[in-house]
């Protein structure tokens, strides 16, 4: 008999793996470490430069000459620096009086002159760009001139949902149990820079009053869905986030509303409080899907053991933990009973591959492509 299986996404909530982090630039420039260096969070472990904008002044229009005329008017040359303020470009004026002048309105490089159009093009200063470690671990591999890979023995849990992006620091659980709310009360300016961690829920005034403290991250089972939009600006239609400017990262592990945090997530959080913590917003759920993320590097003497390989886990299948990703029963998490081979007839009239998911007791009949597996090892 071959047992049914499904290939779908799985959540991942491990005690012990090993996490590997690309570091890369956005385009070529210098590495800094060498493989095998131990770096740290913050350590600098790439720069490069972005070319600066481009500034168009028109200085046929200011001095009021001719376009062919604005090489005699120039006074610095291509590729000469110059400096906000400084002088670009003047007219002889009569008898050396009643001159017009044009300064350069930004700090840049003096890129190219047209007689056709008049203008010249100038080149602002190029913007630094400097990619950190991100986590504690040390470097496998050297991407030349890109980058590198950073690798740590570490709990890897996923979040169904976040924002915010990349931040760091000590992890601090702020509740007693998984089902309790993270309140405005338990939030003090004492956790200015750590990863803070609620039960079931946190609300919009609580997360601003984690944002007001200087929190580096707040991780919770949920959060109200239509508050997003107070916060981002803007309605959030497609879950595709991680350049939001909040400050505070927030991880949701179960979803949105109120939902206890999933027992061994918290059981995990708990177990490493107080250790230091790094965490990414960033999600996006349609094609190449990318989770938010909670990595907590383990001490180096803390040996993997065999339930630490990387995953090889190939889908769900009966026995399997998964959660459900869309309504009606979001966030619910079950056991998988079964996976019927035959296709079945939903509410919508349509035929799809379904499984049947233990959830609180009830046997529910659930579509397969609803679902994605929680990874536990």
């Amino acid at each position: 008999m071959i047992m049914a299986h499904s290939y779908t996404p799985g959540l991942k909530v491990l005690q012990k793996t090993t996490v590997d982090k690309e570091r890369r630039l956005p385009l070529k420039g210098d590495v800094l470490v060498e493989a095998g260096k131990k770096v740290a969070p913050d350590d600098i472990v790439a720069r490069t430069h972005l070319p600066g904008n481009v500034q168009m002044v028109n200085i046929a229009n200011l001095l009021n000459i001719d376009a062919q005329d604005i090489a005699d008017v120039m006074m610095i040359e291509i590729g000469s620096e110059i400096k906000e303020g400084e002088l670009l470009a003047e007219t002889k004026g009569l008898f050396g009086f009643f001159k017009s002048s044009a300064a350069s309105p930004v700090d840049g490089v003096l890129e190219s002159i047209s007689d056709i159009t008049g203008q010249v093009v100038l080149r602002e200063t190029p913007i630094p760009v400097e990619i950190d470690a991100y986590m504690n671990g040390k470097v496998a591999s050297v991407l030349e001139e890109e980058g590198v890979v950073v690798t740590a023995n570490a709990v890897f849990i996923q979040g169904i949902f976040g924002m915010g992006g990349e931040n760091r620091g000590e992890l601090r659980v702020l509740v007693d149990n998984r089902e309790d709310e993270l309140t405005p009360e338990m939030i003090s300016d004492d956790v200015k820079g750590a990863v803070i961690v609620g039960g079931s829920f946190i609300s919009l005034e609580a997360y601003k009053k984690a944002i007001s403290v200087g929190a580096a991250a707040v991780v919770a089972g949920g959060f109200n869905y239509h508050d997003l939009k107070d916060i981002l600006g803007y309605t959030l239609g497609v879950a595709i986030t991680g350049s939001e400017n909040v400050g505070t990262s927030l991880i949701l592990t179960e979803g949105y509303g109120r939902i206890p945090m999933g027992n061994r997530c918290f059981e995990l959080l708990q177990q490493h409080n107080g250790k230091f913590t790094s965490v990414n917003g960033s999600t996006q759920i349609r094609a190449g899907v990318i989770r938010p993320e909670i990595v907590i590097p383990l001490p180096a003497d803390d040996s993997m053991d065999s339930r630490s390989d990387k995953n090889t886990t190939s889908g769900i299948s009966a026995g399997s933990l998964v959660r459900v990703i869309r309504a009606p029963y979001f966030g619910d998490i079950g056991t998988v009973v079964s996976l019927p081979s035959e296709l079945q007839q939903m509410e919508s009239e349509t035929m799809v591959r379904v499984a049947e998911v233990e959830i609180g007791g009830e046997t529910l009949v659930i579509p397969r492509a609803n679902l994605e597996m929680v990874e536990t090892i």
